[in-house]
This record gives C-alpha cells, structure tokens and sequence, in this order.
C-alpha cells in the first residue's frame, strides 16, 4: 500500500463520473467532502495488500496516526487515489483495506471521512508547507523480523546524574532541563512537536546554501562563500578527532558498493528503504551512507598486530540515505551529505569504553565552544547496560544531565551502545548532530582481523563516531545558534573563524582604495581572511551590505587612519564601533583564531571584482 500525506490548511472534493465498472456506491459516502485543517491521506491499495487486508489496514493506520500525532490534528480524509503505483488491487480488496482503515482510525477517536473509491473526481487542496506538510510512506502487511522485535520490547528510561532509572512518563524535568525534556517527549512518549518553518532557512541563503534543483531532491549546493564555510568545517572535523590522542590515517575512496557483496548485504538490511540504490549495465550498487563500507573493505586487506591497535581511519565522505522526501530539510535532514566519518580499531570492548569515553569527552568540548548543549539519547542493551553501568555514569558526568536510554533486544544491532546527541532547535524540535556508537559486528562480518600476543587471529571492536556531526549538520547547528543570539538582543553571526570574511575595509572615498589596500594585506599576513568594498556607493549602503553578510570585523577607511589614526572597527559582536590600533585588532581576532583552521578568501578580494555580486 503506497500513502502520500498532505497536512492541508483546506481540502475539498467533488464526484464527477466513474472511473472503474463497478464503483463502490455513492450512497455510502457523500459526492462532495473536504476538511479544514486537517491530513489528506491518498491511498493505493496494491496487488500484494489482498492476501492480508486487515494486517496492512492496521499497519497503515499505526504509520497515519505516527504522522497525526506530529502535526498536532485529529482530522483525516481517506482518499483512493490509484496514482501511486502501477500493481493495483482488484476492487473488492481495496474497498475492504480502505474500509478497515477508516474503521482503525475511527476506533481511536481521530475525525475520519472518506472519499468513494472508483470515481473520478475533481479536488482543491492548500498544503501548509512546513517540512513535515508532505510525506509519504509504503505499506507492507509485516515489517522486517528483526525490526517487528525490536519495535515490541524497546523500553524507554531516564537516567539521571546519580544513575537512577525513571519512566518517562513519570520523570520530571527540573529547571533548565526543557531541552532534555523535549528529548523524552518525542523519542519516548512520541508526543508531537511543533511544525513550522525553521527560521535558520533564511540565513542559510545568505551564505549561499541552497537545494538543487537540476538534482534529486535532497542535494545541496554551495556557493563561493558556502564553499568555502564547508572547507573549513571539513578541515577543523579533522583537526578536532586528533585530540581524542590516537593514531589517524585518513583514506579516501568510492561511494557505490555492490549489493551482492555479502557483508554489504548483510549491513544494509538494517537501513531497509534508506538505502540509495542505482542501476548501472544490470548490476544493483548502494550509495555508502557513511565512510563505513569503503573503510572496511580498505582495512580487512592490511595486515594488522595487537601493536597497531588503536587506530583510526578518517574521510569527509559523500553519503547518502533515502530520505523520505517530505520530511528533507535544508542542511539537516538530506540525500545526500559530507560524513566526517571516524573509525578507531580497538583490541577488546574494555579499550573501546575507554577510548570512547575520550570521544564523548571531545564531542562535548566542541558543542559547547558553540556554545550549546546536548540532549542524549542512548541506545543500548539491558546486558550491556547491567555489565557496564560505571560506563554510562562516566559518560552522563560530562553530560551534566539527566540522558534517555532506549533499550533494544540483544542480538538486533552491530552496535552495543550508540549515542545520538540532539541540539533543540529553535521550533523546539531535537535534532541530531554528533554520533558515536560501539561496534561488536562488523569487523567480523567484514573480514577486519588482527593477531594477539599469542599469535590468534583476533576481531576488533569498532568506534564509529562524527565528532561534529554531518558538516551541513553541524552547519545548521551553528545557523541555529545565530539565531539565539538574535532571539537574545544580540547580532546574529558565526563563529569568526568560520566567517567567510573575517574583516571588511570599506574606504569613505575611491582615492583610499589603494591604501586601504595595503592594509589588507597587512591582516592577510596576519593570517585573517579580508576583502574590500571597492564599489561606488554611500558609506552607510556598504556598512549595511556587510551587516546583511554578517562579516565581524568592518573597518570604515579614509584619511585619518591614512595618517596613522586609530582604525574606526565595527565589532559586529559588540554591536558597537571601536577604535583600536592595527596591532590591537590584529590580537583581538588571532585569539579569536586559535586553534582552528586557516584558509584563504577564495575568491576576489574586490567585491567589483566579484561574478554576479548584488546586495542581499
């Protein structure tokens, strides 16, 4: 059974003429409806639904009534619309899904009407268009085993600081903890969240940070600017794993793997529909949705002693996952993204909880210099958990606050215990950032093998872990941040190390162009990124185009500061004009530089000089 989802401001129809032999009758339902606020669900009953209707009905409404509890509604229209498949179902089997759905619904007490099935008709609908107003889901009459079992005994609990186990549903959050909280009301209680449309959308156009549109949907391009943000980020990704203080060697490689390899077959059973497949001359490949696969198949070919171990592998990989299209989200939520994807090699699970807690203690240092704080949920095992305890009370220690545990059966996982560390963002919505998970599978199903002191062939246990996250994620945890600072009575702006352009020399007059030129390359050697606006156009027009870029640092140059005055610095977070001599600015912004990667401007430093420039 194939649903699209439309969250609709306004839906109506109108029965015009048959469109089988025999349509279901119009005396059972009504020739015109329609709904005010409400989900349309257009549903295609499928040749396969016929041999177990009732299971797929149920099904079906267990995902609808998912979607309703996100958006905050209890109105829904069933409407049959034959357009989401070429394999339909014969009449009366379709009719009696459809039915049986209304009747599940109905059950629960939500507002369902539904249109009759084998008319045509004709109908208006205004979709409200935030990201979670279009969706779409397939519908089977029994989920994969392993994800049947593992959706029956998941078993929610807080955790607190003194590792004390709460319900969630009796768990209190305490002050300060409202972040955490929503955390525990959409992963455990499955409550739903506010929509809308989250505002970073509009500084991410700034910097040049768009859909493509010549793509699939879900990729992304990046302008000069954009770019550039990205390579940083990319750089400082792989600066920061270093501090975790074990070897690294980076690697890079293809992003397709063929389907019938066995160990990647046996892995992307977990991912199901998010697997990106193509087709090349008959042959079926996978998109990597991580640096895993190719890591892997690199690793098990190196001939590896107890004394190397740990290690790590690293690569900003290109990855993929089929998203659901109606819940993708500019910068988070992707088809395709920059994975800056770290593998460390581990002699034992008593190596990796050590090293792992090095990670965890990296992940933390770096969201907080954003700053912001985690919201954790762990996914674990009772026997992993039982076994290892101290493990999750050394990890909540950094947290400083309560974390939510997900208990999953043994035996479903390559992982025993896999962390996902959420912001919440300015909707009030979780979003997940860094990872880190520990990995008792995959060496083994891959092949990865090390010999021991005794001279034994040996299986390591395996880190996976994106210290920052997806780049667009981290990316949009840093847009998310501005965005505090503008909802605190402060500018909004990135970090000056990940500016595009750290300083702005803007000359009163075009006969201070070629000395303010010189002072460019004075901040240049100095090791900051500088342009210069060249153009033609009133003071106050230039102050405001570098306010609307968000550049930290402008300096209003004329013949004073030709002579040797003091320069005129606008510090964007200070929200005030200041005087400083050269080398006072040249201190204030390398402080703010330290430790993280430099790169030049990459592209005019002339803003005349720029393809296509135009004001924001």
């Amino acid at each position: 059974m194939r649903l699209l989802l439309i969250h609709a401001d306004h839906f109506e129809y109108e029965t015009l003429g048959k469109a089988v032999k025999e349509p279901e009758p119009l005396q059972e339902l009504s020739r015109r409806g329609g709904l005010e606020n409400g989900l349309v669900v257009f549903c295609t009953v499928e040749k396969p639904d016929e041999a177990e209707p009732e299971k797929v009905a149920e099904n079906a409404a267990s995902s609808i009534e998912e979607v309703l509890g996100w958006l905050k509604t209890h109105k829904v229209m069933i409407y049959p619309y034959a357009h989401l498949s070429g394999n339909l179902a014969s009449r009366d089997p379709a009719i009696r899904v459809l039915k049986t759905l209304e009747g599940h619904l109905a059950a629960k007490g939500y507002g369902v009407s539904r249109s009759p099935f084998g008319w045509y008709k004709s109908f208006t609908i205004s979709a409200k268009g935030h990201p979670l107003s279009e969706l779409s889901r397939t519908i089977v009459s029994q989920a994969p085993q392993k994800q049947v079992a593992a959706q029956q005994r998941s078993e929610y609990k807080v955790m607190d600081e003194s590792g004390s186990l709460h319900d969630p549903d009796t768990f209190q959050a305490g002050p300060g903890q409202e972040e955490f909280g929503a955390l525990v009301e959409k992963e455990a209680l499955k409550k739903g969240l506010a929509g809308g449309e989250p505002h970073f959308l509009d500084y991410a156009k700034r910097f040049g940070v768009e859909w493509e549109s010549f793509s699939d949907v879900g990729h992304m391009r990046f302008g000069p600017e954009a770019t550039l943000i990205m390579e940083l980020l990319a750089d400082y990704a792989n600066l920061t794993i270093r501090r975790i203080g074990i070897p690294i060697l980076s690697v890079k490689g293809t992003n397709m793997f063929d389907v019938t390899v066995k160990p990647i077959k046996e892995h992307l059973q977990l991912f199901g529909s998010r697997a990106y497949e193509v087709q090349v001359d008959e042959r079926a490949f996978v998109l990597r949705y991580a640096a895993c696969f190719q890591q892997f198949a690199m690793v098990k070919d190196w001939t590896l002693s107890y004394r190397n171990l740990p290690f790590g592998t690293f690569e900003v990989a290109d990855s993929y996952r089929m998203e659901q299209s109606g819940e993708l989200l500019l910068s988070f939520r992707l088809r395709k993204f920059l994975m800056p994807d770290l593998h460390i090699y581990l002699k034992n699970l008593s190596e990796a909880i050590e090293v792992g807690g090095k990670v965890h203690d990296v992940i933390y240092e770096e969201i907080r210099k954003v700053p912001r704080e985690y919201v954790s949920l762990y996914n674990t095992t009772r026997s992993f958990f039982d076994s290892h305890k101290q493990l999750f009370l050394d990890l909540v220690k950094v947290e400083k606050k309560p974390i939510l545990i997900n208990f999953v059966p043994d035996g479903i996982y390559y992982w025993v215990l896999n962390v996902e560390y959420n912001i919440v963002d300015d909707l009030e919505r979780p979003r997940e950032i860094a990872t880190f998970q520990i990995d008792v599978g995959n060496a083994e199903r891959f092949g990865i093998s090390y010999t021991n002191e005794k001279g034994e062939k040996q299986f390591p246990v395996i880190i996976h872990t994106a210290v920052l996250g997806g780049l667009e994620r981290y990316l949009f945890a840093l847009l998310d941040s501005a965005l505090r600072l503008e909802k605190s009575g402060r500018k909004p702006m990135l970090p000056v190390w990940v500016s595009p352009v750290q300083v702005r020399i803007i000359p009163v007059a075009k006969q201070f162009v070629q000395p303010a030129l010189s002072l460019l390359e004075q901040l240049e050697t100095a090791g900051m990124r500088v342009d210069l606006d060249d153009r033609e156009d009133t003071i106050q027009s230039r102050v405001r185009e570098a306010e609307l870029s968000w550049v930290p640092y402008v300096v209003i140059y004329g013949d004073r500061e030709v002579h040797g005055a003091d320069l005129s610095v606008r510090a964007r977070s200070d929200g005030k004009e200041i005087k400083m001599a050269v080398s006072t600015l040249v201190t204030r912004i390398s402080g703010e530089l330290e430790g993280y990667p430099a790169r030049s401007l990459s592209y005019p430093k002339l803003l005349t000089q720029r393809p296509g420039y135009k004001r924001i």
